[in-house]
């Protein structure tokens, strides 16, 4: 049996890693490049980064294909399109870069770090009203934990 630590360091080797002043000069030289955020709605809401679409991880391979009613036309037509996945702190969007690898996506990246990396570096996240956040308010979030809110706080499981 394998750990989630050990599978996303054999995920990475697979894979290409850019790091968040990376992905932020991308942005500003590639105007067709996509930023895919793969971490849950209630995280999107919070922050994100101006102008990433949100396919949380759950629908990710779906969305990718015209077949399913998750399909977004921007991903199923994406696969020669340079995409860079993002998550809070760069494990999911490895696993997230090396399925759409899989699925034939040919440049695709995932953002070491993730957002909390992004923030560290006191590049700009934004909320859902496009007003931009001070990196002291996200990393208050983050440190919160996942949608903190809503989870059980001894099974870090949702309510019901």
């Amino acid at each position: 049996m394998k750990t989630f630590k050990q599978i996303v360091a054999e995920a990475s080797k697979t894979i290409t890693e850019l790091m968040p002043w990376d992905v932020d000069e991308r942005i500003k030289e590639n105007k067709d490049l996509m930023i895919v955020d793969i971490r849950e709605e209630c995280e999107f809401t919070r922050f994100h980064i101006k102008g990433s679409m949100l396919v949380p991880r759950g629908i990710l391979e779906s969305a990718c294909e015209d077949e399913y009613e998750d399909a977004i036309p921007d991903l199923v037509q994406g696969r020669d399109k340079e995409i860079v996945i993002i998550c809070r702190s760069g494990l999911r969007s490895v696993l997230g870069t090396q399925m759409l690898q899989l699925m034939g996506f040919k440049n695709v990246y995932s953002m070491k770090t993730g957002l909390r990396g992004w923030n560290d570096y006191e590049l700009p996240l934004y909320d859902l009203q496009q007003d931009e956040l001070d990196p002291d308010d996200v990393e208050e979030m983050l440190s919160a934990g996942f949608c903190s809110a809503f989870m059980h706080p001894d099974r870090r499981t949702i309510k019901a």
